[in-house]
């Protein structure tokens, strides 16, 4: 599980590869595993934008959008840090400052570990590797 948004100029989508690189490092055990990207953008992420974006790394992935409520209450179980910051107040663009921790979770939906930002593909794939 990782929170984010398609609009993030880095750290998303290189994440997003790394995970990739990962379940294509797994093979076949990676079909065990679903990869899901959620959104911290849900004004710009609708659930379309979310399932384009994400095939774009891998047909596995899967995007969640939702309410911002629903958006906030994943975030705080999870304890994701996210804030929108707009520099110019004149402009509509904006950006979503968000800590970028990967979470590893077991088929009940049990906390099994996490991979903070940078964290090679090889490192990620070693340790799903012990718990697949």
């Amino acid at each position: 599980v990782f929170f984010g948004f398609t609009h993030c100029p880095d750290i998303c989508p290189a994440e997003l590869q790394v995970m990739a690189a990962s379940l294509d490092e797994l093979g076949a055990k990676a079909d065990e595993i679903v990869p899901i990207f959620i959104t911290l953008d849900p004004e710009r992420d609708t659930p379309d934008v979310m399932g384009d974006y994400v095939k774009n790394f891998s047909p596995r992935f899967v995007g969640l959008s939702g309410s911002p409520e629903a958006i906030a209450e994943a975030a705080k179980a999870y304890r994701v840090a996210y804030s929108k910051f707009q520099e110019d107040q004149s402009k509509s663009d904006y950006s979503i400052d968000h800590s970028a921790l990967v979470y590893f979770m077991g088929k009940e939906g049990e906390y099994l570990a996490h991979f903070p930002y940078g964290t090679p593909a090889t490192k990620m794939t070693e340790t799903l590797r012990r718990y697949l």
